[in-house]
């Protein structure tokens, strides 16, 4: 199989899993003054939702939340998660004022569920993390397992653990095939 034939979501399967092993080490010896796109993934054993509080609750998150690019450049690594939640809050660009766009893949009573969610108002407590969400497409079950949430690009110094250069973000959706 070619990789022009690979759908998205392995693709970003793929580099979830290189981002696993690999060390960002290597991005830091370019210039600050470059930037890439990099996209995140969380994983978390189980998934609730409050329908009342539009809030989705990832229990058993995992601790590091990987991030990679594509090519170019491929970097990939990952950061601890409470390291992740402060985009949200920190700098002018943040999520804050411009909040992620969100693949959420949950597997709900042995069935595949894909949802297409905006996150906002990220609360990390102990091994659960909780967003906001406003739905943009999907049916969100109430509770699931498996869970796996790919979220947008956002525009970074090659530095990967930098906070500064929040910025251009486009939606992009993970499809299967």
């Amino acid at each position: 199989m070619t990789e022009q034939t690979i759908s998205r979501r392995r693709l970003l399967a793929s580099g979830a899993i290189a981002a696993v092993g690999a060390m960002t080490g290597s991005a830091s010896a370019q210039s600050s003054e470059q930037s890439a796109e990099f996209l995140f993934v969380q994983s978390a054993a189980e998934f609730k939702y409050e329908s009342g509080q539009n809030r989705i609750t990832l229990i058993g998150i995992n601790p590091s939340t990987l991030f990679f690019t594509d090519r170019p450049d491929r970097i990939a690594g990952q950061m601890k998660t409470s390291r992740f939640v402060p985009f949200w809050s920190e700098g002018a660009n943040s999520f804050k004022s411009d909040p992620p766009n969100a693949d959420i893949s949950v597997i709900d009573g042995g069935k595949l569920r894909q949802l297409i969610v905006v996150l906002e108002d990220p609360v990390l407590s102990g091994k659960n993390l909780s967003y906001k969400v406003r739905v943009l497409q999907g049916e969100v079950p109430k509770r699931g397992s498996d869970v796996s949430v790919f979220i947008d690009v956002i525009g970074m110094p090659l530095t990967p653990l930098s906070y500064a250069g929040v910025a251009r973000r486009r939606f992009r959706r993970a499809v299967i095939y």
